[in-house]
């Protein structure tokens, strides 16, 4: 029995791909593979933990409770009718949500070196998944602003949810993105730079602090002007301040902000997708 000379195979895995390639049908075809990796990051983060699951609630508690004794009873940061805890909560949460994609990627080839060096697929799978279970985590943190939201306004606490709260998924969304592109730059620059890998932390620390996390974006305008584009150039000052206006009416949401960050993501994104096309072509000889 011969072969058909004009057979044609069903998929072709080559090196030589577009530098932007982002295959939504590869993805696609995929997709159980996503799920898997997703239940993976889910599950095994706090499997052989004491506490599991409960990191989730803590974690953004202690924190919360550290910024409020810290910055607002010992500094004195003024929070207007918001409560302080309530005020920092609201800002951790959202913050966390991206410093966990951006960590978590930024260590995609060397934490799936094994994977990738055995088994084909699409390499965007694995920090696509991080970004999409660590929604799950912050989710749960959400849950536990809303608990303290409905204990403050039963309090008889001045708060309130501003009509803007629709546009809220497209906040998440942007922080998912922007987490994803630059974790995927500094995954691809850790596989021939070891250093970064230790810096990261460091640099997260520090991108927190001018994030307005844990004070009002016009406090830094009014009492260091002279250092205020520290803030005002980053991204993730605008989505702080954002959320903590549509979810407790306090701060500003500054449409020029807002595009801005759109724009700086959106280059992010770009610059992230080419140079992960290319590392992963070549990143086995040098991991």
């Amino acid at each position: 029995m011969q072969r058909s000379e004009d057979s044609q195979w069903l998929y072709t895995i080559s090196s030589k791909r577009k530098l932007i390639d982002f295959n939504f049908k590869e993805i696609w075809r995929y997709r159980d593979l996503l799920v898997l990796f997703v239940k993976r990051d889910v599950v095994t983060v706090y499997k052989q933990t004491i506490l599991g699951p409960l990191w989730y609630f803590i974690q953004p508690l202690f924190t919360a409770l550290t910024f409020t004794l810290i910055f607002n009873k010992v500094a004195n940061i003024e929070t207007g009718t918001v409560p302080p805890f309530l005020f920092n909560l609201a800002g951790i949460s959202v913050w966390n949500y991206f410093k966990n994609c951006l960590q978590a990627t930024s260590d995609t080839f060397r934490s799936n070196a094994g994977i990738f060096s055995k088994v084909y697929f699409p390499r965007l799978i694995s920090p696509l998944s991080v970004v999409i279970s660590n929604l799950i985590k912050f989710g749960i943190q959400l849950l536990i602003f809303i608990g303290f939201y409905l204990y403050y306004y039963v309090k008889g606490a001045m708060v309130s949810i501003n009509i803007t709260l629709i546009f809220f998924p497209f906040l998440i969304i942007l922080m998912g993105l922007l987490g994803l592109g630059l974790g995927m730059i500094i995954s691809s620059m850790v596989t021939k730079y070891r250093d970064l890998k230790y810096l990261l932390n460091f640099g997260v620390q520090l991108l927190m602090y001018t994030s307005a996390v844990m004070y009002p974006l016009d406090l830094v305008r009014d009492k260091l002007p002279r250092f205020a584009w520290l803030v005002e150039y980053n991204p993730m000052a605008y989505v702080i301040e954002s959320a903590r206006y549509m979810l407790l009416s306090t701060g500003t949401m500054s449409g020029g902000g807002i595009i801005f960050t759109c724009l700086a993501t959106l280059m992010v994104l770009f610059i992230g997708l080419m140079i992960f096309n290319k590392t992963e072509k070549s990143f086995i000889d040098t991991i």
